[in-house]
């Protein structure tokens, strides 16, 4: 009876202990995110202004000037990358959830996408710059989209995967008594019942690509002035934040920081919305 009390009050302490510890690292990493968000909110909001959404970048060294030209190629390569990389991820989630579920290419796309998931971008940049940027002999806007849709595609698929699933195969069967068939069951069933949750993974993904810079480095690489053709070099927003911060010029270090706000308060929101709707749609 003693030896048990003991042994209970030993267990006790251990479990006191591995608590202390724990809260004490996450308290530590909250910390840091706040003081992070804390100092690019104090120096983004007072960053902020119409010109530098509005005017286009000036010659170095020469005041005023703005990043509208980085806001649209940002805005371009970004849309481009959705058009890739949505369709691709939502059917290879389909077919991983409808028509691989117990298939040896089923298993290895699944694997392959969990790896690609966790690969770092500037991965990614450098194997698009070698299989499309040099054979071309130029940088452009499409290398940096598809860098991007690369990144993308495993978001999507696993959401889209695991969304599926979560519809219930009775429904299926429902629709199929009535004589439907399997793609139509998918597009009027299946798609309608994980809507919700293949919105969401979409937002993750957009959120997940919004704030990269590496892998655009080595695909759309940047310039200072305003296009839209994106066979050539094109702007980023991630890039010019970058390259800004690194420069001599204080005029340059405010707009890195109305930038780096603008984008941190973007991956954020888009996050927090993506949370919502899953805790909204799967709270039951």
């Amino acid at each position: 009876m003693y030896t048990a009390k003991k042994e209970f009050k030993k267990r006790q302490i251990v479990n006191y202990i591995a608590l202390f510890i724990a809260c004490a690292a996450a308290a530590l990493g909250l910390f840091w995110l706040v003081f992070i968000l804390a100092d690019v909110v104090r120096h983004g909001m007072a960053s902020l202004s119409p010109e530098l959404f509005l005017n286009e970048a000036v010659p170095p060294g020469m005041g005023g000037g703005g990043l509208k030209h980085a806001f649209i190629g940002q805005l371009l390569i970004t849309l481009v990358a959705l058009i890739i990389g949505i369709p691709l991820g939502v059917l290879g989630g389909t077919y991983l959830a409808e028509y691989g579920r117990n298939s040896a290419l089923g298993r290895f796309i699944s694997t392959l996408s969990d790896i690609m998931i966790s690969v770092p971008s500037i991965v990614i940049g450098t194997f698009v710059y070698a299989v499309f940027v040099k054979p071309i002999g130029h940088f452009s806007g499409y290398a940096g989209a598809l860098a991007l849709a690369i990144i993308m595609v495993p978001v999507v698929l696993r959401t889209t995967e695991e969304m599926i699933l979560l519809v219930p195969w009775e429904l299926r069967e429902a629709a199929f008594a009535l004589g439907a068939p399997y793609y139509k069951v998918i597009l009027q069933v299946v798609y309608r019942g994980a809507a919700t949750g293949i919105f969401t993974g979409v937002l993750l993904a957009i959120a997940r690509i919004a704030g990269e810079t590496a892998p655009l480095l080595f695909t759309s690489f940047n310039n200072m002035f305003l296009t839209t053709n994106m066979n050539e070099s094109m702007p980023s927003l991630t890039v010019t934040i970058y390259q800004y911060a690194m420069g001599p010029y204080d005029d340059w270090h405010t707009m890195a920081w109305g930038a780096s706000f603008i984008i941190t308060m973007f991956i954020l929101v888009v996050t927090v919305m993506g949370r919502l709707i899953i805790h909204w749609k799967y709270k039951n």
